[in-house]
Order: structure tokens, then sequence, then C-alpha cells
């Protein structure tokens, strides 16, 4: 007998597969090299793989090729949920056929939003379908009273709670829904699928079985996920390969702020942002969520600045505020809540550079944000700059200016992208004055916004002393 003759008959062979993260290891180990989960390594039996380079046969396909332009655009375009937020993160809507992957942590609020986009759906078109949830984690008793408390009830709205695979087809088949909401998929197990409900195997064919019956009958499906510790979707990573759209639910619990961030989309834009409140009553769009943002003060103040973040393609106008503390020995602290560490020693070591006068290495420093928004990008570098040093210098920055660019270890202030939109946002804020990088300004923009002043300044000293004229004038 030939070698692969003996390949071809051999029997099926054991695999093992991490049930967490879907990591396919050699051989069994106790801790999966991937994720770091202990006994999360499973043994699957596979069968061995055929050989012999046989050729597939032809069938006839479904529906024959056709050309392009012959195909009708109107089945793919999307159908507002009536949540504008949500839709905008979506590029218009739910198209039909598509599935949509909503993760984030729990008691954020991702149940109480879908209630809500459920109740708008089967409120609006007739012909676009009744809306089905299906809870897998909660009673349905627990969920009517979640929607009588929001006031999402309404008579072509459908609930269930099930937590099989084959009874949430049933209920498809009963209803025909036009929009599907599957709370959670880690709750839902598939028969004859080995592994625990929950885990790689099962979300994998969960979610394959849910993407067929999504694209054959044209229902949307929105797909309910939790996230890791680290924050990222939980499951195997081909799950966010079977869906059409991923959307990360991000909030701190003791804040009302809650944001639905698009990370993959093939209808839309892929980093759009969606700003909601969470609310005794439920949860609303903010279509304008810069007030949360901001302490509108009527005169100067010392250590408080005003800048112009991106979220996505939206621009925020936010409020950074800083703090300086008693001089202390050996290692002050320096506290952040809604900013980076790492970047705030970074700029007080460039302040103490380029302004000897300011000693702030033995104080301790404290900074924020207003409203409990996070500020990750450098373009915020200079507002925090501004509002350090102004505090020691008791250098009050006038209310009605933005300050926006990033700050370089020597000082200089360096570009950053979308001046001309952040201009247009603090403008219609009723913001006067803006400092910016060079080249950014109204040479570089061709325009300024009707009633704003824009200053160019080229490092720290140079801002710092036109925030003071600025700040002179305003008084």
């Amino acid at each position: 007998m030939t070698k692969r003759a003996e390949r071809a008959g051999r029997p099926a062979r054991a695999t093992y597969e991490c049930d967490v993260c879907g990591h396919q290891p050699p051989k069994w180990v106790g801790r999966c090299p991937e994720c770091g989960e202990w006994g999360s390594v499973v043994e699957t039996a596979t069968s061995a793989p055929a050989v012999g380079g046989k050729v597939v046969p032809a069938r006839q396909p479904l529906e024959p090729a056709r050309p392009i332009a012959t195909y009708s655009v109107a089945p793919a375009r999307a159908r507002p949920t009536g949540v504008g937020e949500f839709d905008r993160v979506l590029g218009g809507g739910l198209v039909p056929g598509a599935v949509v992957l909503l993760a984030g942590e729990p008691g954020v609020g991702k149940s109480t939003l879908l209630l809500d986009v459920a109740q708008k759906w089967a409120a609006g078109d007739p012909e676009a379908g009744p809306a089905l949830v299906i809870s897998g984690e909660e009673s349905v008793n627990q969920v009517r009273l979640r929607a009588e408390r929001i006031g999402a009830l309404h008579e072509r709205l459908y609930l269930a709670a099930e937590t099989d695979l084959s009874a949430v087809l049933g209920h498809l088949d009963a209803v025909k829904p036009g929009l599907l909401v599957l709370d959670s998929v880690q709750t839902i197990s598939a028969p004859g699928v080995d592994g625990v409900p929950g885990g790689v195997t099962h979300v994998r064919a969960v979610t394959a079985v849910l993407v067929s019956v999504a694209k054959e009958r044209g229902i949307s499906v929105v797909l309910v996920g939790h996230v890791t510790k680290e924050g990222v979707v939980a499951g195997p990573r081909v799950l966010e390969h079977l869906v059409d759209v991923v959307l990360q639910f991000e909030g701190d619990k003791h804040s009302s702020l809650r944001m639905v961030r698009g990370l993959k989309n093939r209808f839309g834009a892929a980093d759009e942002v969606g700003c909601f409140e969470m609310h005794e009553r439920g949860i609303t769009s903010l279509p304008d969520p810069s007030g949360l943002f901001l302490n509108r003060h009527a005169e100067p103040v010392p250590g408080t600045c005003v800048t112009v973040t991106m979220e996505g393609r939206r621009a925020l106008v936010t409020e950074v505020q800083a703090l300086i503390g008693a001089s202390v020995p050996g290692s002050p602290r320096r506290t952040v809540s809604g900013l980076d560490g790492a970047r705030l020693a970074m700029l007080l070591a460039v302040i103490q550079r380029c302004r000897p006068q300011v000693r702030l290495h033995d104080r301790e420093v404290f900074a924020a944000t207003v409203g409990g928004i996070r500020v990750v990008e450098p373009a915020a570098d200079l507002a925090l700059v501004l509002a350090i040093a102004s505090e020691p210098l008791q250098l009050g920055i006038a209310a009605d200016l933005v300050a926006i660019g990033e700050v370089g270890l020597t000082g200089e202030v360096r570009r950053v992208g979308a001046v001309p939109r952040r201009l247009a946002e603090a403008a219609r804020l009723g913001f006067r004055y803006a400092l910016v990088p060079p080249g950014t300004g109204p040479a570089a923009s061709g325009s300024v916004p009707e009633g704003m002043r824009v200053r160019e300044v080229a490092n720290v000293v140079e801002a710092l002393h036109w925030a003071a004229r600025v700040s002179a004038a305003s008084v």
C-alpha cells in the first residue's frame, strides 16, 4: 500500500481548539497560548482531509449570472430605524439582509437601546415587517417591564425568550419579521454542535446560520455580543468577518453619556460615532452632544481651556481642566480623568522646559475632561498645556477661545487634521477666537468661519502670549 493510500485511510484525528478565542494549538495545553485563559482548550474530532486531487463536478446554479447593470439596487437600500444616532452610525439605517453585531460591556445599555430601536421599527413603515426581540438572558417579564419603563410597547413588536437555535428559527417562520434582535448570541445553542453554549464553536455555528437566513429572507438582524476584559469583541475573529456591521457600545456606568462606534460597515463609513444619553426613562439620541462637555464661564477662568476633538467624523467641543496642588516631597501625584496619563507627564515636562518659572516637578497635578468623555487624540495637547500653565500663572483663559494642536517635545505646535471642520463646530457654538498650528489657519484653509478670529501659533510660549491677549480683551 502506498503512503498516499495509507494517509487516505486514516481515521479521524483529534484536534484542539480554545473555547474562548478559537485558537487551535497542536496539542492539548492547560492554558491557551493566544488568550491566556485556563482550561479553555477542548478536544474536537475532525475527519482526515480528503486527498487524491479529485475534481468537483459542476452543478446547475440556482440563478444564472447576469450583467451587473441589470441588477436592482432597491433591495439593498437602507431603511431608517427611527433612532437618528443609530442610523447615523449604520450609514442611514438597516439594510435588508444585513447582520449587525453590537458589542459592549455588561450593563452599559445595549438591551435598552435595541429595545427602543425595535419599537421605532415596529411603529414605522408597515411594509418593512414587524420587529422580533428574542432574549436569551432575561425572561419575557423582565423585558416587558423595561419596555414599559422606556415606552417601547407596540402591537407589531414581538417578544420571546429562547436559548435554542431551532426555536429561534421557528419564531422567524411564525412572525416573519423585518427586524430580528437577538440578545445575546453567546446564549444561543446550536443542536448537534460540540462544546458548550457561548463557546467558540456554538457562536460560530449560530452566527453562520443566522447570516444565511438573513440573506435568504431579507431580514435585518442585530446580534448582541459580549466583550472581553480588554474591551474587544468576545468570540472567534471569524465572527466579525461573518457579519456585515460591527458596532462597539461604549460608556461609563457613572456617566450618562453613551457612544456607539462603528468598527466595520459594509454599507457605509466605518468611522462614524453616535451619541446617546442614558436616563431613568431609557436612552435618547444626542444630535448635538457638545453641551455635555462644556462649562460655559462668564469670565476668564485659570486652569481650564476648550478644544475640539474628532470622534470619527464628528467634531465635539470639549473642555479640559487642570488643578495644580501643593508641593510635596518625593513623587507627586499625576491624576487624570478622561485623558492619557502618559501624555500628561510629557506635557508637564514640556511646560517646565519652555516656562522655567512655572515649577511643576514637585507639585501635584490633576487633569480631567468635562462630561465623562475620553480624549486621547494629540489635538487636545495645546488646550491641556494652556489649562495647566494658566493655573500657576493665574492666567484666565477666555471662555470664547478654543485651542487646537499637537505639542512636540521641544514645545512646537504641530499640525492636526480636520481643522476647518473643528473651527466650524466651534463657531457654531459661539466661540470667537481660535489658536491653531502653523499652516492650518486662514491662509491654508482659504476661509474662516464668520465671526471667528484665528491665530496661528508656532510654539507653547507664543500660544500662552496670545491666550493672555485674548483674555485681556475679553475682560
